[in-house]
């Protein structure tokens, strides 16, 4: 086979690529490495913990890397690319103005704030949203919801659905849902998504929260390094798999408070430099009076400017705040 067709090739499953046998197959599956995008994406050291050589393991990365055309670009070439970015709406005009018109697929939106702010309730209403058509702000696809809190209630679900005409049934059926009883449990649900989110069109990724077992799980400075590893790894393997499927991925934080500052924010978001460098768009939810939440800033993005916009949650789920209002 020349160069030019093995470019060309295309894989349906890991079996496909050269070499793989049905024993290591199954070992890759048993690692979360069950479709070709979860090994483009994977390191070779992570393909060695399957029991296959380094050599191996380089060979079917470059493999399957070479099928879903992950190459060197020109910056022109990335921009056309970007061009197939979508976006996903908030429910909220101007919380989707305040983000240039919405969630960007292939990137991390973090949600952070204490608790009662509106988090959980984001992430509902995003569920709902990423089913609706193109042309009202929606992917037309599904979500993947991994709880971490035991917040999910589809009753609301069901609510959020009926209010934009919306057959609740089938959107309560496009939502893949997991709770994750401890840290360990929370990176292996992850881990193994992928075959999830390729069998059912998944195109919203939600971990809600991100750090609350890792935060009771790893306490005292002694264990910090070792909570931060895991949560950098888990991170990149969500940014990996927004990437690989062009899909919007949002986590929730806790946050804690800082005593020492006299000015600015009394409060910063749990998991320091690794959740902040990670996720491309960070946004703080303060609660506000009259039962109204508040964005008090869009804290990072890669191009955007900082802002602040208000919205309300109602039983019909996010919305703008009117003039009379």
């Amino acid at each position: 086979m020349t160069e030019e067709k093995s470019k060309e090739r295309k894989y349906n499953v890991v079996g496909d690529l050269s070499g793989i046998g049905p024993a290591i197959a199954e070992k890759l599956r048993s690692k979360g490495f069950s479709t070709i995008e979860s090994i483009a994406i994977a390191t070779i050291r992570e393909l060695m913990s399957a029991g296959i050589s380094e050599k191996q393991a380089n060979n079917m990365i470059n493999e399957a890397r070479n099928s879903i055309s992950l190459t060197f670009l020109r910056a022109d070439e990335l921009l056309k690319m970007r061009k197939n970015i979508a976006r996903l709406t908030t429910g909220s005009e101007a919380i989707d103005e305040l983000l240039g018109g919405g969630l960007e697929t292939q990137t991390i939106t973090e949600f952070y704030g204490a608790f009662g702010t509106g988090k959980s309730q984001m992430c509902h209403q995003l569920c709902v949203n990423i089913q609706l058509p193109i042309n009202e702000g929606g992917l037309e696809a599904s979500a993947l919801y991994i709880d971490t809190e035991n917040t999910f209630r589809p009753e609301r679900i069901v609510k959020m659905a009926e209010h934009l005409k919306l057959d609740p049934n089938k959107v309560v059926q496009n939502i893949i849902y997991a709770e994750a009883f401890n840290s360990d449990h929370q990176m292996l649900l992850l881990e193994k998504a992928d075959v999830k989110i390729k069998e059912n069109n998944v195109r919203l990724i939600i971990v809600d929260s991100l750090t609350g077992h890792f935060r009771s799980e790893y306490l005292g400075r002694e264990n910090l390094a070792e909570r931060q590893q895991k949560l950098n790894k888990h991170m990149h393997r969500l940014i990996r798999l927004a990437q690989a499927f062009n899909a919007v991925a949002v986590v929730t934080n806790q946050v804690m408070s800082k005593p020492d500052a006299f000015f600015g924010d009394r409060v910063q978001a749990v998991g320091g430099h690794i959740v902040g460098h990670t996720s491309h768009t960070r946004i703080f939810l303060r609660k506000a009076s009259g039962g109204r939440v508040r964005i008090r800033r869009l804290v990072s993005s890669p191009y955007l400017p900082e802002g602040e916009r208000v919205f309300k949650i109602t039983e019909n789920g996010i919305e703008d705040i009117t003039e009379k209002e």
